[in-house]
């Protein structure tokens, strides 16, 4: 195929005339693609489907009684904030896929076609859903398994998987504009991992915030890991919901507002 051939398809790829019916197209084969991968690669579901058993069995039974006095007690404080980091967990994993992409020519391909970029990167963040709706799933019937109690009702339960998901997929254009600024997978996977073990360990999701000494509770304020697991402890067992609802969203819109333009131009630059 010569560049001539190629020229008028990615001239296309980047015509302003494509609707936004065009690009829900774009989307959704894109995203049947990314989903067709994974059945022909299951194991790249290994960490959506164990992470949070792994993680479950190890908080609740290594540090429940100590944190809680109670393993049962701690089910109930630690799995509604595992809600939110397994989200994170997922979504910083993109990047190092996308990145991978871009080494192994997929991109290449893609740019020849007659897509929308920005198809491109949602259509990863529908299916990263998709995988963040099986895990949340298996959280949730494991921790129930083990003595989890949804004192507030089903639709809270779902209120807080959607906020979790939220969050998730805010964080999801962090992680895709990290993959397509680092040179390597490996890279993309050591800054991700720096960028999640602060918030993580440094929010109310494993303990409360009160025995921590100052200045790490007042990171834990500003985190929203913390506004997050705080929400869906309250959607799950009860209690005040306005203040930390309303941070969780502001901080995801906020975060996808910057993010996703600066992710879409990284995109279009490199292709």
């Amino acid at each position: 195929m010569t560049a001539a051939t190629l020229a008028p398809a990615t001239a296309h790829a980047d015509d302003p005339r494509i609707g936004p019916a065009g690009h829900l197209r774009h989307v959704g084969a894109l995203t049947r693609r990314n989903l067709m991968r994974i059945k022909a690669d299951p194991e790249s579901m290994l960490d959506a489907l164990l992470i949070p058993i792994i993680f479950t069995v190890l908080f609740v039974y290594v540090f429940g009684g100590a944190v809680s006095g109670s393993q049962h007690d701690y089910i109930q404080y630690m799995i509604p904030g595992l809600l939110g980091t397994t989200g994170l967990n997922l979504a910083m994993a993109v990047g190092t896929g996308l990145n991978s992409d871009f080494q192994t020519g997929v991109m290449d391909r893609f740019r020849t076609l007659p897509i929308g970029r920005a198809s491109v990167l949602l259509s990863k963040i529908v299916a990263e859903t998709c995988r963040g709706l099986v895990s949340f799933t298996i959280l949730i019937a494991f921790s129930m398994l083990l003595g989890l109690e949804i004192k507030t009702g089903f639709l809270h339960l779902l209120a807080a998987v959607g906020l979790s998901l939220l969050f998730g997929m805010s964080i999801i254009w962090i992680s895709m504009l990290l993959g397509m600024s680092l040179r390597s997978a490996q890279a993309v996977q050591g800054v991700s991992m720096l960028v999640m073990m602060p918030l993580q360990f440094g929010s109310s999701i494993f303990a409360p915030t009160s025995t921590m000494p100052g200045w790490l509770q007042a990171f834990t304020e500003y985190n929203p890991l913390s506004a997050l697991a705080d929400a869906c402890r309250n959607l799950i067992n009860g209690g005040p919901l306005t203040h930390s609802v309303t941070i969780v969203v502001v901080w995801s819109v906020a975060i996808t507002a910057v993010t996703a333009p600066l992710a879409v131009a990284r995109f279009r630059k490199r292709t």
